[in-house]
């Protein structure tokens, strides 16, 4: 099985995970994108169950739109976004893509928020699109 390991940029907060992610996901929601500092917001959706996490992490809740509340776990030294969880998926934890600096890592399969999408922003072709 592959273990996919991932961590803040100091190296403190950091996870391990078992398999590959159920899905991946990019969202084109404005606050992904103030979230992330970028175009969008990349995350790996994983059983909680088989993701082992050390270090500190600051929480910082915040509502979706759809009403859902999520916590997001980033590192109080460096402050990257590590983890977070969804309240509407208990049995589930999101990780951003970037947070593995790995380029072999799984494309994304769900692209959400199109709408919100930069023109110059592409997609897989193949991945299911929602505004």
């Amino acid at each position: 099985m592959t273990k996919r390991h991932a961590s803040c940029s100091c190296g403190q907060l950091r996870l391990e995970g078992d398999g590959d992610p159920i899905r991946v996901t990019v969202c084109h929601c404005l606050a992904c994108q103030k979230r992330t500092g970028s175009t969008y917001g990349a995350q790996g959706l994983f059983d909680r169950d088989k993701v082992r996490i050390e270090g500190r992490s600051t929480e910082y809740l915040r509502v979706g739109d759809g009403g859902c509340q999520i916590s997001f776990h980033f590192c109080p030294q460096c402050g990257a976004t590590v983890y977070y969880f969804i309240d509407q998926f208990p049995d589930y934890v999101a990780i951003p893509v970037g947070v593995f600096a790995d380029p072999d890592f799984p494309p994304p399969v769900f692209s959400i928020y199109e709408a919100r999408k930069h023109a110059w922003v592409s997609v897989p072709e193949d991945a299911q699109h929602a505004d």
